[in-house]
């Protein structure tokens, strides 16, 4: 899963997208781009990108290269061993169905992580506004309409980013 970010340069949204995406845009915006604020939206946690481009790739080593296979070591107890035997195809290919399983259910924040990671982010974008301390017992208590009414008098792109990132917890998407 791709890790999504967002920038904002004072109350301005500037950009969300995968890190390549957003590096594009702020490179885009040459010496304009002051005052920024990238942000990791699984999280809410403030990060810092490199503007100059991705670093070169490690090289591979063994596996199947041409399909990003590695081979690694996995230590499991003699009756995981025993379980992954029996299923059809053998250990390898049933364990990368239960990553990707695992993966599928992880793209949906949980309630917690949703309401940490809008904590997160309000905190740095909001944590000096009217209304920030009510917001933030909204969130943690699940009420909405407080949410929304604690946040109204903020810049639209922060609230709105803020309200995204809290969805989840209050049974949103």
């Amino acid at each position: 899963m791709t890790r999504t970010l967002t920038a904002f340069a004072d109350d301005l949204w500037i950009a969300t997208g995968d890190e390549e995406e957003v590096r594009a845009t702020l490179r885009a915006m040459g010496r304009d781009a002051q005052n920024l604020l990238l942000f990791d939206d699984a999280t809410g946690k403030q990060v810092d990108i490199d503007l100059r481009g991705p670093m070169a790739a490690a090289p591979r080593g063994r596996g199947r290269p041409k399909m990003g296979v590695q081979a690694r070591e996995v230590t499991l107890l003699p009756r995981h061993w025993d379980w992954l035997a029996a299923q059809p195809g053998g250990a390898s290919p049933t364990l990368r169905r239960l990553v990707e399983e695992a993966r599928k259910a992880a793209r949906q924040p949980s309630p917690r992580a949703a309401m940490d990671a809008a904590y997160h982010f309000l905190t740095v974008m909001a944590g000096d506004r009217p209304g920030y301390e009510a917001a933030m017992r909204a969130l943690y208590a699940k009420d909405r309409a407080g949410f929304e009414a604690a946040c109204s008098a903020w810049p639209s792109a922060i609230r709105d980013h803020g309200a995204a990132l809290a969805g989840p917890a209050f049974g949103e998407g």
